[in-house]
């Protein structure tokens, strides 16, 4: 089968490859055939080394497809299944899935994260986050797909893995926006825009989107943000909103030291700054020990949208029935797999570009 395959992280291209295999299905583990998957910025960061991935192995987490075989223990699930995936599966039983921090499970990750996927000619490969969706098949945990309706078109479906769940989920799970309230959101590239829409879900009564690339303005104020600024002009429109106060909540969606600290400064005493985007392992933040006793703010880190994955992905779906979740007004562009480097040098560009969605036949 095809996959897109990085051959050692720090590579800027993956290499298309004709020759790549699954690893068996094991009992507790189902093959799907990927119809679509979304090109997200994760996937940049684990070529680059900023989030931990190994190599050789296949790109790709947010994914959606068709089940294709299941194992012997599989209960929940039947081929021809549509899934969306996820890179955490909850188990449902250690301590962080019964006490409602399913995002955080590690039964499943570490093993799928840290053992073989894939055969690439006859070799030993690696699936990035345990999976692997830049590939026309991957064999997964049971956990790590849930089953959605069929009318599901495949490209909205695969939104749902990753982008919406991290960014509509830090404000619904993590933050808990309350109506009313006012939202800085820094960062408004696929997950910004989806923490946008979360704050607009909120009923938030400002919503203040923050980004360098002006093309990026119009888009933002399309999916509900109020007002759209460069980072040089939010000072302003901090004291036109705010009085000079701040934001109750402000979101950093970059993951950079300089843009948590923007977003702390910018959060009103007593206000929440929440980190939603991954930064490396070595850039580090500064606080004085005084500001932080003093000022009486929250700082939030939200991994995964703080999502319970089978939970959040039926509401996510229910939102967008309802016309309030706009998830086909995010896809820029549909790709092929050919076409997944052409893709990732798009997203290193910037621009208005919101997300790329890969279709696979």
């Amino acid at each position: 089968m095809k996959a897109a395959v990085l051959n050692q992280v720090g590579d800027d291209k993956l290499e298309l490859r004709d020759d790549v295999t699954t690893t068996p299905v094991g009992p507790q583990e189902v093959r799907i055939r990927i119809k679509a998957c979304g090109v997200c910025h994760s996937d940049l960061s684990a070529m680059d080394g900023t989030l931990p991935a190994l190599a050789p192995g296949v790109v790709g987490h947010e994914g959606a497809g068709e089940i294709a075989e299941i194992g012997s223990a599989v209960t929940q699930l039947a081929v021809g299944d549509h899934v969306a995936i996820t890179f955490v599966p909850p188990c449902g039983k250690c301590a962080q899935c019964v006490t409602g921090q399913a995002h955080l499970c590690l039964v499943h990750t570490l093993s799928a994260f840290t053992s073989p996927r894939f055969l690439v000619g006859g070799n030993p490969a690696f699936g990035y986050a345990g999976l692997g969706a830049f590939a026309e098949e991957m064999v997964v945990p049971a956990d790590a797909a849930v089953k959605i309706d069929d009318d599901v078109p495949w490209d909205v479906a695969a939104l749902l893995s990753c982008g919406i769940l991290t960014g509509v989920g830090a404000v619904l799970n993590t933050a808990k926006v309350e109506p009313g309230s006012s939202v800085a959101v820094i960062g408004c590239g696929g997950v910004g825009v989806a923490v946008i829409q979360g704050a607009r879900l909120a009923a938030a009564a400002r919503i203040v989107a923050v980004d360098p690339v002006t093309e990026k303005h119009e888009v933002a104020q399309r999916f509900g943000a109020t007002h759209a600024t460069a980072p040089d002009g939010v000072a302003d429109l901090n004291n036109q909103l705010n009085g000079g106060m701040g934001f109750d909540y402000v979101f950093d969606v970059v993951g950079l030291p300089a843009t948590i600290r923007q977003a702390w400064d910018l959060t009103r005493r007593g206000g929440h700054t929440v980190v939603v985007g991954a930064g490396r392992a070595d850039a580090m933040v500064s606080f004085s020990a005084q500001e932080l006793f003093l000022h009486d703010k929250t700082l939030h880190g939200s991994f995964y949208g703080t999502a319970n994955f089978r939970r959040d992905v039926p509401r996510m779906i229910a939102l967008w029935r309802q016309g309030r979740l706009d998830l086909e007004g995010m896809i820029s562009k549909r790709i092929r797999l050919e076409d997944v480097n052409e893709g990732l040098q798009a997203l290193r560009g910037g621009g208005s570009l919101i997300r790329q969605v890969i279709l696979f036949d």
